[in-house]
Order: structure tokens, then C-alpha cells, then sequence
């Protein structure tokens, strides 16, 4: 991996949400121009980001992955797209207990928030992909975009498109592959950042970006150790954990962090969720099956459900009284993104 080395995050806090979006421009199609934006200015002065070093980071690259990103021909059938599972309006989620897949076939977990991905080491609620460009192919060949068996085709379906052919070959030196093309949708992906919420506003010194009861519930999440696992800039420790969620007394619904290690002690422990933008993406957890955020909330106050693999270590029940509980509410609204992610023309 090729590390792009940058400094803390609140040097970069104050500057606001800063995604790859580019403008509509009226062109005839066999005169499409793809719409290019410098990269986002967080990616110069965030703490680090790793790029593979076969894959690395361009403004043109990214504009080429944000049209695939949106463009629902990459599925077997033309009815997604990754942003299909990915909406603003939905704290980039889909707003579903589980994601659905082609045919409106429920898939076996909910879709995690994209905010700052590019920052995370490990992908899928189990962490099973160690970067963005295998998750994504694996994404696109299962239930997701049902395109297993259909490569070939979809991809030469891409390649018949004369503004796609020419981003391709002026960007990758080739026609479309499966390799490029989820490469190219990396990089777009890696520009999805949060980083002027209201929270960070507080952060960089603008002591009014937080209201009175945001700085008390903010203060609360601390005192009551929720950055025990929601930690740092990203609020996720990119660790996994059974909160209980999905367990019936011992046995698991979801083995989860299992599927990939096989350690018993990681059954039913998932991947925290990043609290940006989380009052927009219920419903919870891995399974969706907590449908307020102010359940979620009760639910971790709780200490999490039962079980001989709960993280005890991380999780105990923790007393807040209806004052404290709407304050710890009015935090996580501090962390709202102003999401402006909007569909590119397309070739």
C-alpha cells in the first residue's frame, strides 16, 4: 500500500464537506466530456489515507468512478447502481433493514454508510475485504448488482459506450475491465468525506457551532465511554464487536466477524458503524433491526443483549436520565452532513 502521509484532522475540520461534485454540462452525447473537479482539499491535510499503489488517486479517475458509481447499467439487468444502496437522503445507507439486491431480493445485511470509507482498513460489516476495489467487484458480482457469470458482457456493454471507451483509455491506457472499472469507482469513492458537520465546526474553535445541549451531550458521550468503540475523527474504532444484536441466548443469527476469522470468540461481533450523519441512516445495526435511533441509544445504554460473547470489556449498562439521553440525541445531531451528492451526466 502507497500512504498518502497528512496532518491531524482539525487543521481540516472548518472546511466543510467537500465530495467530488461536478456539475450537469449540455452536451450532445457523441461530444461527452466527463466533469472534473479538483480533488477534495480535506484529502491534503486529513491524518492518512492508504492507496494501493497500482490504484493511485486522480481528479480525473474519480470522475469517471462517479459516473459508474451512478450508472446502473453495470447491473445485470440495468435496475442498480452502487448508489442505489448508497442515498443522501438516507445518511448515504438505503434506508432498508437489509439491502436489497437485483430482482428486490433482500440481502443478508443492511448497507453501511460511505462517509469517509477511504479512511477505513477493512470492508463489509464483517471486514472480510481489505480495500475498496475488491469489496466493490464483490459487491457488483453478488446479490448487489447480480453480475456473476454476466462480466464479460456487462463490461463489454460499458465498452460499446464511446465516452466511457475514451475515459478508459486515456486514464487506464485500455479498454474497460473489471479491474479498472472498480478502481476507478474506488477513488471516487475515496472522495466521500464529512468533515463539516457542526461538531467540526466546535472542534476547529467556533465554540457556536454546537448548541449548549450538543457540548453537554457531547461531554455525556465522553463521560460515559461511548468513544470506547465510536472513537476519533472517523467515530468508529474499525473494530468488531458483539453488542448482542442478532443473538438468540448463545447461538447467532449472523456469526459475523466468524465468517471471516473463525475465531469462536468472534461470533456475532461486527464492525462499528461511523455516527456521522447516523441520525438519517436508520434503521440499526448490521441487521436493521432497531428502527429509532433513540431505541439505538437506549439499546448501547443498556449494555447490549446477552450472550457468552458480548464485549463486556467495551459494553455495560450505563445509567442517563431523560435529560442526559436527549442531550446524547442532540450530539449526534451536531453530526449531520450537509450531503450534496448528485448524478453526473453520463456517457
Amino acid at each position: 500500500m502507497q500512504t498518502i502521509c497528512l496532518s491531524r484532522l482539525g487543521r481540516w475540520a472548518g472546511l466543510g464537506l467537500a465530495v467530488t461534485l461536478l456539475g450537469s454540462m449540455p452536451l450532445r452525447s457523441q461530444d461527452f466530456q466527463p466533469e472534473v473537479l479538483p480533488l477534495p482539499p480535506q484529502l491534503a491535510t486529513y491524518e492518512e489515507m492508504s492507496v494501493p499503489a497500482d490504484n493511485p488517486l486522480t481528479p480525473e479517475k474519480a470522475a469517471l468512478g462517479r459516473q459508474l458509481f451512478f450508472d446502473k447499467r453495470l447491473s445485470v439487468d440495468g435496475s442498480r447502481s452502487c448508489y442505489s444502496c448508497h442515498l443522501c437522503e438516507h445518511g448515504l445507507t438505503d434506508g432498508k433493514p437489509k439491502a436489497i439486491g437485483v430482482g428486490d431480493k433482500p440481502l443478508k445485511r443492511s448497507s453501511p454508510t460511505l462517509w469517509n470509507i477511504g479512511y477505513h482498513k477493512e470492508f463489509y460489516w464483517d471486514g472480510r475485504s481489505p480495500s475498496l476495489e475488491p469489496q466493490g467487484a464483490a459487491a457488483w458480482r453478488g446479490g448487489n448488482m447480480g453480475a456473476a457469470g454476466k462480466e464479460n458482457e456487462i463490461v463489454a456493454r460499458i465498452n460499446a459506450i464511446p465516452g466511457y471507451k475514451k475515459q478508459f483509455q486515456s486514464i487506464f491506457k485500455s479498454d474497460a475491465t473489471v479491474d479498472a472499472i472498480f478502481k476507478a469507482i474506488a477513488s471516487f469513492e475515496r472522495t466521500i468525506i464529512s468533515g463539516g458537520t457542526a461538531y467540526d465546526r466546535f472542534k476547529a474553535g467556533n465554540k457556536k457551532a454546537m448548541t449548549k445541549q450538543q457540548q453537554a451531550g457531547w461531554k455525556l458521550f465522553q463521560d460515559l465511554k461511548c468513544n470506547n468503540c465510536h472513537d476519533g475523527v472517523l467515530f468508529t474504532d474499525q473494530q468488531y464487536h458483539n453488542v448482542g444484536v442478532g443473538m438468540e441466548g448463545d447461538k447467532a443469527d449472523d456469526a459475523g466477524r466468524f465468517d471471516k476469522t473463525k475465531k469462536i470468540e468472534d461470533t456475532g461481533a461486527f464492525k462499528t458503524p461511523t455516527l456521522r450523519d447516523v441520525t438519517k441512516s436508520a434503521p440499526y445495526f448490521h441487521d436493521g433491526s432497531v428502527k429509532t435511533l433513540e431505541e439505538a441509544v437506549d439499546f448501547m445504554l443498556g449494555g447490549g443483549k446477552a450472550n457468552k460473547f458480548l464485549d463486556k470489556k467495551n459494553l455495560e449498562k450505563r445509567k442517563a436520565t431523560p435529560v442526559q439521553k436527549r442531550q446524547l440525541l442532540a450530539f449526534l445531531e451536531a453530526l449531520e452532513v450537509n450531503c450534496t451528492l448528485t448524478a453526473p451526466k453520463l456517457p
